[in-house]
């Protein structure tokens, strides 16, 4: 049995018995690292000589002091578009592939203050743009339940080290269900939280009013842990929310009787798999055995989230990734003859094509005369779909629902068509747009691998979502299915 079957308090517990130290954890991690990331390929950089010397200096603080941090010598991978001081972050993208940060992200920050350990950066799609982790600039990442399957994406590295072992938990970000999909095809379990509920400080930006970084771990339990100590608001982050942080632990109680809980029929209609539908009605059946209630909805304007996102997320992107230009940091080629030359030609090699086209479409999307029929339209009705969750979170506690139509489908099969790839993440998009939070939690296999049951709650209401997440899982044995690397 790996040391990381273990939840974060069994962990402490076997620390401070003196059964374990922390340099057996991340000793654990290198080696597995080692055994088997040549298969799945999730990490980019890793950070051994850093992380050893710290574990050191944590087990000698086991007795010399009593008071310990939240994730007290756990080892933990971070995302690489997650800035992190004197440690590589290239977004897997060639135009960063150089590029050390001179400070850390507010989040990484708060994880060094929790006593975690960073182990390395994880591989993820360019710019965190994809839904399979294939438009890497470096490599693809595998799926460790079958390793000719993609892990999702574009948090395909972070979901897929947790679920081979590498690390305990990871951190992840999601801008669309850049999370929760590779948590469902990964069999882990991810939060994306409240949009505001995580500082973005030192998160490379995407699209900036949808992008939030969260937890992706083995048990809803641990999930808990990880947002507890990644929390609230931060002065560095003008979108962050000052709201209080709940304690996310005590709502783990296994009790959701009374609970009410929506279905969209939009949710489990067209184009979601039979096997995808069959678990979440499984699913429900579960949560009906304890206590909650269930029926069906409607969030109408579900059927236009996908092309809002699309142009929405596209047109910030244009905007943020001006600032890759060759002249202040990153790549810079060497063909060029002058200024507009540079500018094309570091944009040119630089960027993969999936960045391109996004770039493309966003910068059409906002050019003079599309831009009331496009961007402007796309925002009327991004409050439309807004304004369904919130007129469903009147009547009921959670909405719950598959987390993606398939289960993970096989490298290369979607690399040639955009649109079949862009669909993968049909259901996870709409709670983005929302800004409300979303969990998958494992929820059955098809054909050998996982399925994920997607539970979303009002804003700010993580701890009713994660009572829900902790009630199922203690009542199946899905997260237990472990990937026979």
């Amino acid at each position: 049995m790996s040391l990381f079957d273990h939840k974060i308090t069994e962990l402490k517990q076997l620390i401070h018995k003196k059964e374990i130290s922390i340099s057996d954890l991340v000793d654990q991690s290198y080696k597995r690292i080692q055994e088997v990331d040549g298969k799945v390929q999730a990490f980019l950089q890793l950070d051994e000589e850093k992380a050893r010397a710290y574990a050191k200096e944590l087990d000698e603080a086991v007795d010399s002091r009593s008071e310990h941090g939240l994730l007290f010598g756990m080892p933990i991978g971070v995302k690489d578009n997650i800035v992190t001081k004197g440690l590589r972050t290239t977004c897997s993208s060639k135009i960063l592939e150089n590029f050390d940060p001179i400070y850390d992200a507010t989040v990484v920050q708060r994880l060094q203050d929790a006593e975690a350990v960073t182990i390395g950066k994880l591989n993820m799609d360019e710019f965190a743009m994809g839904s399979s982790t294939e438009n890497s600039g470096f490599k693809p990442t595998k799926n460790p339940w079958n390793l000719d399957t993609v892990p999702g994406g574009s948090s395909g590295g972070s979901a897929a080290a947790v679920a081979a072992g590498e690390v305990p938990f990871s951190l992840g970000s999601d801008t669309g269900g850049s999370i929760r999909q590779p948590a469902s095809f990964c069999g882990v379990v991810g939060l994306k939280p409240t949009y505001g509920r995580v500082s973005r400080y030192g998160l490379v930006a995407f699209a900036s009013s949808l992008d939030q970084i969260g937890p992706i771990t083995r048990s809803v339990e641990d999930n808990a842990f990880l947002l507890q100590a990644i929390s609230g608001v931060d002065k560095m982050d003008a979108t962050s929310a000052n709201v209080d942080v709940p304690d996310f632990l005590s709502s783990l109680t296994g009790d959701i009787k009374g609970l009410k809980i929506a279905v969209p029929k939009e949710y489990l209609g067209e184009g979601v798999g039979k096997e995808a539908k069959e678990s979440v009605l499984a699913a429900l059946k579960v949560l009906e055995g304890l206590g909650a209630t269930w029926e069906e909805v409607s969030l109408p304007h579900s059927k236009y989230a996908l092309a809002t996102y699309y142009l929405l997320s596209s047109s910030e992107a244009s905007a943020n990734l001006a600032r890759f230009d060759g002249i202040r940091y990153g790549y810079r080629t060497d063909n060029a003859d002058n200024l507009l030359d540079l500018y094309k030609q570091t944009r040119s090699e630089g960027f993969g094509n999936e960045v391109k086209r996004r770039i493309m479409l966003g910068t059409f999307a906002l050019s003079s005369g599309y831009y009331d029929a496009y961007y402007k339209k796309a925002q009327k009705v991004r409050t439309l779909i807004k304004k369904d969750f919130e007129d469903v979170f009147e009547k009921y506690d959670v909405i719950v629902g598959p987390t993606t139509p398939t289960p993970a489908f096989k490298l290369g099969e979607n690399t040639k068509d955009p649109l079949t790839m862009y669909a993968n993440d049909i259901l996870t998009i709409p709670v983005n747009l929302a800004g409300v939070p979303g969990i998958s939690v494992p929820c059955g296999l098809a054909d050998g691998l996982p399925l994920g049951l997607q539970i979303i709650g009002k804003h700010f209401d993580e701890s009713t979502v994660y009572r829900v997440a902790h009630a199922f899982e203690q009542a199946t044995d899905h997260h237990k299915a472990k990937p026979e690397l």
